[in-house]
Order: structure tokens, then sequence, then C-alpha cells
């Protein structure tokens, strides 16, 4: 059987802090927080692999580097609220929750939802709740946020997430065009987001955030 402390302390000092990641509460929360129990039990041998994770078709788990670098670039405070799109199995929600004062995690399968809220219980992480509902409808009722993160690729933002977003606050998003995807830190200004380019990485897009294609002849 694998020793996972000793591939989570591997994932970390070999992956992420390479990677410029430098501040000690997301380091502190990677190497606390088992990500194989966060993943399907099936795959938890691939838990520290350095890789996305996928969970079906077009949702993964995002690699371990990816979501560090994107937490990392957000500083999250431990007054902050945080909204976590795209949550999966609840990993990132229970990293950002070591950071955070609260985490309002959206998922929208209600399957996968369910078995997140019951994996952050059995794991101790009482300031999360998973809401299930469409991802680009975000979760308004519990807004707005300090910081909104999510969790796969994006070719449009939904106004619904911006609307969310507190004034002063933060953003992170993966921005894919075709193959290529960048991440993006926004902060938001007198009601509009600035964008600073952090890395390069990819995911597959999430359900609600594709472009809209029209075709002309």
């Amino acid at each position: 059987m694998a020793d996972f402390t000793d591939l989570r302390t591997t994932m970390v000092d070999t992956q992420v802090r390479p990677s410029d990641v430098t501040k000690y509460t997301v380091i502190e929360a990677l190497l606390n927080v088992p990500r194989e129990s966060f993943v399907p039990h099936e795959k938890r041998d691939a838990a520290y692999i350095g890789e996305h994770i996928h969970l079906d078709a077009n949702r993964v788990v995002i690699d371990p580097r990816v979501l560090a670098k994107m937490l990392d670039s957000l500083d999250i405070q431990q007054d902050e609220l945080v909204l976590d799109v795209g949550v999966g199995l609840g990993y990132s929600s229970a990293i950002i929750a070591r950071m955070a004062e609260a985490v309002v995690a959206l998922e929208d399968d209600e399957a996968r939802g369910g078995e997140a809220q019951s994996l952050l219980v059995e794991h101790g992480v009482d300031n999360v709740v998973v809401q299930v509902g469409d991802l680009n409808e975000g979760a308004a009722v519990h807004g707005p946020y300090d910081v909104i993160v999510v969790e796969g690729g994006v070719e449009i933002l939904p106004e619904a997430l911006k609307s969310q977003l507190k004034e002063g606050g933060r953003i992170a998003t993966l921005f894919m065009d075709g193959a290529l995807g960048a991440v993006r830190v926004g902060s938001k200004l007198n009601g509009e987001i600035n964008w600073r380019f952090v890395f390069n990485a990819t995911a597959p897009v999430l359900p609600g955030f594709q472009k809209d294609y029209t075709f002309e002849l």
C-alpha cells in the first residue's frame, strides 16, 4: 500500500515549491489535506502524480501545482469568505478552508456534492458548506464573496460570478483559448474586473463556461 504521507510531502517538495509557491498557508494546507481521500477510490494511487485527475468528460480534480499557484496568487486571508466553483469531491475546498474564514463549495452534480459534504465532515472540515447548482450561476444566496476560485477551464466568465464578487475582491480563473490556457487573477474595482496574467495552464472547460460559437455562411 502506498505511503500517502510520504507521497504528499514529495508532491510539495518536487511539484509545488519549485513552482514558486512560497506562502506558508498554501504549503501547510497541501501537506495536511489528504488528496487521496478526495479523488475517486480507484484513482487513489494516482493522487500525487502531478496531473489533473478526471472525474468525467469535462470535470477534473485540478493538478495540485496549478491549484497551489492559483491560491498563492490570491493570498486568501483568515477573515475572508470564498466561493469555490466546481469542487468535485471537495479537495480544493478542504485546502481553502485552512486559509479562509468560510468556503461555499459549488458543485453541479448532486451525487458528487453529497459525497464532498460527507468527506469534508469526515475530515473535520467544519467551515465549508456544499451547495448543488449550476456552476455558471454561482451561489448568490451566500454572497457576495471576498474571493472566487474557478476549478476548471473557462472560455467566458458568466456575469453571475462577476456580480457575486465584492468590490475589492479577487478571482482566479483559468481562461482557455483552444488548446492554450492561462491563469489570470482579477481584482474588482469600481464594478469592473481588472485582470493580470499569472501563469500558463490548461484544463477542460466547465459546463456553462463555453463561448457561444455561431457560424455564418
